[in-house]
């Protein structure tokens, strides 16, 4: 017998009723998100100055990372200098993106940026088996002025480019970057839920400390990563 607690168990009727008492407000929510979407692409936005950042080729101008498109999304990665493994919650974030083609058909491209030497970003990139393109703002400014230091924060940006020039149109840090992920819309479907002490859960349910359920930057490497890949010094 689990001692779990569990959800009550009633008649489908009664089931049925207490899920469409819900959906009203899942409903809400979606048409709140709708009119969140709206505002956003009514933003102002501001110009971007013409930064180098550094790829897996060599130097790179900001405007040469759309590929052709005029808007991405960056997503910057915490780097730490000199440590074996960086931040696991960035590491577990972006390992989620393995299939991006399909923002090729809105004009769009999403790329990660990270503080690190490009030599060792792109090492810990194969270490870890993240698929997605990196840059490095080891040499520029880019990552302080779009909320992402050198000391190890995160964020995610979005840019649109008018020929060679460059505007900054959306910035989220912190919780916000979580409408990006599909891993916890899927943990939040879960009756239990992400099992963390700070979530509104009924009495009885497995409650654990706040990320303590996360996967690892070694889990991640584990799942993911090229057996021999190594960090670069």
């Amino acid at each position: 017998m689990s001692t779990t607690a569990l959800p009550p168990v009633v008649d489908a009727d009664t089931w049925q009723r207490e899920l469409d008492a819900l959906r009203k407000r899942e409903k809400a929510a979606t048409r709140e998100l709708d009119a969140i979407a709206a505002q956003r692409r009514r933003l102002p936005m501001v110009e971007m100055p013409d930064y180098t950042l550094e790829g897996e080729e060599g130097p790179v101008r900001l405007a040469d990372i759309f590929d052709g498109r005029s808007q991405l999304i960056v997503y910057n990665h915490m780097w730490f200098p000199g440590k074996e493994w960086q931040c696991g919650g960035c590491t577990g974030f972006t390992s989620q993106f393995t299939r991006l083609e399909f923002l090729n058909n809105y004009d769009a491209r999403f790329v990660l940026v990270t503080q690190g030497p490009i030599d060792e970003a792109l090492a810990y990139r194969r270490r870890v088996g993240n698929k997605m393109t990196w840059y490095s703002t080891a040499n520029s400014s880019f990552g302080a002025d779009v909320g992402a230091p050198p000391d190890a924060e995160f964020a995610v940006n979005v840019f649109l480019r008018d020929g060679d020039t460059v505007y900054r149109t959306w910035h989220t840090d912190g919780r916000g970057t979580e409408q990006l992920s599909h891993s916890f819309a899927l943990i939040d479907l879960l009756p239990y839920g992400r099992q963390e002490e700070w979530q509104d859960s009924p009495a009885g349910w497995p409650k654990s400390p706040a990320y303590s359920k996360w996967s690892s930057s070694e889990d991640i490497a584990a799942a993911y990563g090229e057996p021999n890949a190594s960090i670069s010094r």
